[in-house]
């Protein structure tokens, strides 16, 4: 959607304009290819990989940083107001094909789902230490399960049941065979395929790779720290934005779409309407679009990433 997204930012060539989710740089490369000599194009990404893509061009700038810390590395680099920001949310082509960052359901790797390596614990350490509770609150929050609570008891006891085995030469091994040094784990899930394997007999005929692709997202979400960076972010962005200045926001599931139309609309997260003496409404920003933008079907044809993308964009008042 990336002509879309350039229409929504409506940018002017002397602006200043943040890509809060740099990526591979497509969506950078095609803001500063609408930029004039005036204008300046500063991008944040927070992972390694992301930083190897970066633009030699001196009205560019990349940030090695998650973006809720927007305002902060903003002002580091002399930057107060900006003229349009856009966020292309969820995870990239990169991330999903590269086995070893396991955010793919199809590729066996290590249980991760960091966006950023150099941050702590990962999803297989989150499935280590969470107690059933904490496990079926997160898939049903943030994966938005109705068999959340059989699906953590199923991790719980995989985990029991998988658990380390300490070898001759005392070196710790999982029951897959998977060194883990000298870590002291009480649990056996530490890849994809242990996670797939764990709740395998749950999953409804069908929508086994829906389901398994929502177990994924409501683990990558936790562990990420996600929505609430989200709501950080554009919480920031507003207050930095100049009036007129264009907000571009791109989601890929319910959770993250329902926070950005609550905030577009209202001025908060949970949608409450709040209006002046008058009767009008008070909220920060207009909506340009009224309903989401979403992918053509020619795009769908190349692109079938994009059949859940749902563009917002809006204006700062």
């Amino acid at each position: 959607m990336l002509a879309e997204c350039m229409d929504g930012l409506a940018i002017h060539p002397d602006g200043v304009y943040v890509d809060v989710t740099f990526g591979g740089g497509g969506h950078s490369r095609a803001i500063l290819e609408r930029l004039g000599e005036g204008g300046r194009l500063y991008a944040f990404d927070r992972d390694s990989d992301a930083i190897a893509n970066g633009i030699d061009d001196p009205r560019f700038c990349l940030i090695h940083e998650n973006f809720k810390h927007l305002k902060s590395f903003l002002r580091l680099n002399g930057v107060r107001r900006i003229d349009g920001l856009l966020a292309d949310l969820g995870i990239s082509s990169h991330q999903i094909d590269a086995a070893e960052r396991g955010f793919s359901t199809r590729l066996d790797g290590p249980l991760d789902l960091r966006m950023d390596r150099r941050e702590g614990g990962t999803a297989a350490d989150l499935v280590a230490s969470a107690d059933e509770n904490e496990l079926a609150s997160i898939l049903r929050l943030y994966g938005e399960l109705p068999n959340a609570a059989a699906l953590a008891h199923a991790i719980v006891k995989r985990r029991t049941e998988n658990g380390e085995r300490r070898t001759g030469n005392g070196e710790r091994r999982t029951e897959n065979g998977l060194s883990t040094g000298n870590r002291e784990l009480s649990e056996g899930i530490v890849t994809t395929s242990d996670l797939k394997d764990a709740v395998a007999a749950l999953l409804p005929r069908g929508r086994e790779n829906k389901t398994l692709a929502m177990i994924f997202q409501a683990l990558r979400i936790e562990v990420n720290g996600e929505l609430e960076a989200l709501r950080q972010m554009l919480l920031q962005a507003t207050e930095i934005l100049n009036p007129g200045g264009r907000l571009c926001v791109m989601s890929y599931h319910s959770l993250e779409d329902r926070l950005v139309k609550n905030f577009f609309r209202t001025g908060n997260f949970e949608g409450e309407v709040e209006k002046d003496f008058f009767g009008n409404l008070i909220a920060p920003l207009s909506c340009v679009t009224r309903k989401p933008l979403t992918a053509t079907a020619e795009e769908l044809q190349y692109n079938n990433r994009a059949r859940s993308a749902k563009l917002r964009v809006a204006e700062k008042k």
